[in-house]
């Protein structure tokens, strides 16, 4: 691995919500981390859970912290402003997404190893899937340069988009917004026109799986943010493993971003 795995957790943090944006089908969550690292790497995550109404009451869930890799991070008087993009779909998100100004949110992190560098001689293509945008969004301010190709379900789902600067190219499954396609088939066309690309991805295990093999078939290399359930998010659980070639790792230590070429599959 070319970065330190996170060998021990930082101190859990209580962060203040600031901002609470809905784009369509998700919500944008900014918090002021008062206390934590002020440099996070794009593709690292933070443990995420609300202060209030978590782990009590009805059935007891959510009772774990959920996973995120963050959107945004700007500096402020007060703090690191971090931005998660989240959709409510289970007891975790539905809570985080209730959130509101001046409510608690704890932090546990940056954790894990982000992405890398485009390899040299090659440009950045950045490929996101649905919530899979969010770390991406984060890369695409620091790269500066990098087209961006992105797929949604539907229109509420892809005005998401509209977080990025520029003008990214956006494919949903309705064709509701931009054509009827997949993101991979932007993909697989703009590789044909120019293989001289270091692609990024994020997105549903089906997307990053056709990532990874158009990516092996054109010998273009492939960084890819995965996903996996975790319940720590530092390594103690064990919940995280994906097998690679040269065997088991643990995503939250170990990514969550790895090498595609790593992979036997990203599925």
């Amino acid at each position: 691995m070319t970065e330190p795995r996170t060998l021990a957790p930082p101190e859990r943090r209580l962060a203040v919500v600031c901002g609470v944006e809905t784009l369509g089908a998700y919500e944008l969550v900014t918090a002021i981390d008062a206390g934590g690292p002020s440099d996070p790497r794009p593709g690292q995550f933070y443990m995420l859970a609300a202060d209030e109404r978590w782990g009590g009451g009805g059935d007891e869930r959510p009772y774990l912290p959920r996973a995120f890799s963050y959107a945004r991070a700007r500096p402020e008087s007060d703090g690191l402003a971090l931005s998660f993009l989240l959709e409510a779909v289970g007891p975790g998100t539905i809570r985080l997404a209730e959130l509101v100004a001046d409510e608690g949110l704890w932090l546990l992190g940056p954790l894990g190893a982000g992405f890398r560098a485009p390899a040299e001689g090659t440009r950045a293509l950045l490929v996101g899937g649905g919530i899979g945008a969010a770390p991406l969004l984060c890369l695409q301010e620091e790269l500066r340069e990098a087209l961006v190709l992105l797929g949604f379900r539907s229109a509420a789902h892809a005005q998401a988009a509209a977080l990025f600067a520029g003008e990214p190219q956006v494919v949903t499954d309705d064709g509701s917004v931009g054509r009827q396609a997949l993101v991979t088939e932007l993909l697989a066309a703009d590789l044909d026109a120019d293989p001289r690309a270091t692609v990024y991805a994020c997105g549903p295990p089906a997307m990053l799986e056709s990532v990874r093999v158009l990516c092996a078939e054109r010998d273009v290399p492939a960084q890819l943010a995965m996903e996996s359930g975790m319940a720590c998010g530092f390594g103690a659980c064990f919940g995280c493993v994906v097998p690679t070639r040269e065997g088991y790792v643990r995503l939250c230590v170990d990514g969550p971003v790895l090498e595609a070429a790593a992979l036997e599959t990203a599925l």
